[in-house]
């Protein structure tokens, strides 16, 4: 039996006489349901290729374009109203509702999926990838060639000596570890990653009393989790971890700087250049 909402698809689809699209021409209406995908169209596309972003991309907590999005209509995900924009490509991320992915794929529409990038490498491939997708290579390939450019800047110089160590800490205990990217902006700006020297793979449970024990540089929080006050978070609002955030370096990470790779990550890097100097002034070190 399909469901409500396949049922409803189905309909509008019949109404807008869905038409599987064509590769010969660049895609003309674009509609993208997911928040990264938001952000890498907008890079790339022409405006007038966007038909719809996901109601995320408007988002100045979650999304690095946040401003940008206002010029383009949004959506919510459901294959229903996504059928009447008569899409020729609809971009998705790998954990995009199942339903509405497999709906309008039996439909006939292009669906593309991204999962989420964990290196400067996956942004890299994301970025040319959706420039084939979005029929401008060119465009893609001089956005790659200008992250890379800014990337280097926002480093500097490298740094000198023994390095700080940091760790990427959210709520229920969780930490960044190796794979993940924010791993890979912590090595780019100088910083050892605590979780992935402990051995944690992706993003995994770091015990408040062993980050205690190992009593990093500095901790990183994410936006949300530094204004959150709730029971959900006894790791944030324990005693301990206070007294830790007391004397290592306590900093909040935009949400919007790592959720996506877009290149704000950049920012990212800059920031952690930033934290690393100023640890090395209050240690009397050159890093």
């Amino acid at each position: 039996m399909p469901t409500l909402a396949g049922a409803a698809a189905l309909f509008l689809a019949a109404l807008a006489g869905a038409v599987a699209p064509t590769a010969a021409e660049p895609p003309r209406r674009v509609v993208s349901t997911n928040l990264c995908t938001d952000q890498l169209a907008m890079m790339i596309a022409r405006p007038e290729q966007i038909a719809s972003l996901s109601r995320l991309a408007r988002n100045a907590e979650l999304s690095d374009m946040a401003e940008a999005a206002q010029a383009f209509p949004i959506n919510d995900g459901h294959a229903e109203e996504l059928v009447p924009l008569a899409p020729d490509l609809v971009l998705a991320g790998i954990y995009t509702a199942r339903s509405t992915v497999s709906i309008l794929r039996r439909l006939g529409y292009r669906v593309e999926e991204f999962a989420p990038p964990r290196s400067f490498a996956d942004i890299r491939t994301d970025i040319l990838r959706m420039g084939d997708l979005l029929g401008r290579p060119g465009r893609a390939a001089a956005l790659v060639a200008d992250f890379d450019a800014r990337l280097a800047a926002a480093r500097g110089p490298l740094a000198v000596g023994a390095l700080p160590v940091a760790v990427i800490y959210h709520v229920g205990n969780r930490a960044e570890g190796r794979g993940t990217l924010a791993d890979d902006v912590l090595a780019m700006a100088g910083w050892r990653n605590l979780a992935t020297e402990l051995g944690i793979e992706n993003s995994g449970t770091l015990p408040l009393e062993l980050l205690v024990m190992k009593h990093p540089d500095a901790v990183l929080v994410g936006t949300a989790e530094a204004e959150w006050t709730t029971p959900a978070q006894p790791n944030h609002a324990h005693p301990v971890f206070e007294a830790l955030a007391g004397k290592a370096r306590l900093a909040v990470m935009p949400d919007r700087w790592s959720l996506c790779g877009s290149l704000g990550v950049i920012d990212a890097v800059r920031r952690m250049v930033d934290e690393r100097r100023r640890v090395a002034t209050s240690e009397g070190m050159v890093r």
